[in-house]
């Protein structure tokens, strides 16, 4: 047997223990060298027990089952674990914001870690109502080339789009070009967002990936170091509603007690109740004024009310009575 072949047939052990063994379905030497074969290769036992030895000594955690009826090899411990794949697996079957052909494709090579048996548990539907999928796949070019901008320290520039009543995808801006210093990617929403900052107005901004288009890097260097030194990004996801743009204000909630876990699910275990009466607590919190803020807040009915400060309990007052307008 040649050098070349001696080095493909450690090879193909390792990947045939990977993709077709598993505690259930050990491998002998025989079955070893009956799939060697299937490339041309050929090994006697004690070759593929030296084989083994290798491939342990590498790092492999390759069982042995001596005893019972299934005698044989098996790979015991994994990169990934079955339940740390099947997470994945419906992360990526639930993600909107992902099409379907590449969810397919993704979990094929996910299936690919787990091994041929367990690649079947994989195999099964979550059902997620509401729940579309993207219909292009734009963003994985733009994650691509924004990841490229973040490592190289560069700016980018595209376009970004909006839907017309058509369901078209049009330039804003009559098609200007935007140019920020990408710092940052967040998924919020079921949808990616980039955190960038945009010099002109001095101050970060977020785009929807899957809405940029024509992204390119440019050649001078990012912007806004200062302003993303001391950014949390787990502070600026609380404080967002539906990742709209506002101004940020320390906003006081009165809110009924069955709201309690509602509260601290929006804005953190460290969120301070303060209990008010017997029924309710007072909480106060900084949130980006925005209509879903106060679409957020109209959604808990009577059982929060905004109390502070007045500037806010007043936009919020108007944002209620131009809705009823609407059905007078």
């Amino acid at each position: 047997m040649s050098i070349s072949k001696n080095k493909l047939k450690i090879l193909y052990i390792m990947k045939t223990l990977l993709e077709k063994s598993d505690e259930k379905h050990p491998l002998s030497a025989a079955d070893l060298n009956r799939e060697l074969g299937q490339y041309g290769l050929s090994a006697d036992r004690k070759t593929i027990y030296n084989d083994i030895d290798t491939l342990r000594e590498f790092g492999m955690d390759i069982i042995q089952n001596k005893g019972g009826k299934d005698i044989g090899y098996y790979v015991g411990s994994r990169e990934f674990e079955l339940p740390e794949l099947k997470l994945l697996v419906d992360s990526v079957q639930s993600s909107k914001f992902i099409t379907s052909r590449k969810s397919e494709e993704l979990i094929r090579k996910l299936e690919k870690l787990a091994g041929e048996y367990n690649a079947k548990q994989l195999q099964r539907n979550v059902f997620i109502y509401n729940r579309l999928k993207a219909d292009n796949e734009r963003i994985y070019y733009n994650v691509d080339r924004i990841h490229e901008a973040i490592l190289e320290n560069r700016r980018i520039a595209f376009q970004y789009t909006e839907w017309t009543i058509k369901r078209e995808l049009v330039p804003k801006k009559n098609g200007a070009y935007y140019a920020v210093s990408p710092w940052t990617l967040t998924w919020n929403d079921d949808n990616y967002y980039l955190i960038a900052y945009d010099e002109h107005a001095d101050m970060l901004k977020h785009y929807r990936v899957d809405k940029m288009k024509d992204t390119s890097l440019l050649q001078e260097q990012r912007l806004g170091e200062e302003k993303f030194h001391n950014f949390d990004l787990a502070a600026f996801s609380k404080k967002m509603f539906g990742m709209y743009g506002g101004r940020d204000e320390e906003v006081t909630l009165l809110c009924h007690r069955q709201l309690t876990g509602v509260i601290l699910d929006r804005f953190g275990q460290d969120a301070m109740l303060i209990p008010e009466g017997e029924e309710q607590f007072r909480v106060r919190v900084l949130v980006t004024v925005s209509p879903q803020f106060f679409g957020w807040v109209a959604g808990l009915g009577d059982r929060v009310s905004v109390q502070e400060p007045e500037s806010v309990r007043k936009e919020y007052r108007i944002f209620l009575e131009n809705i009823l307008k609407r059905y007078q």
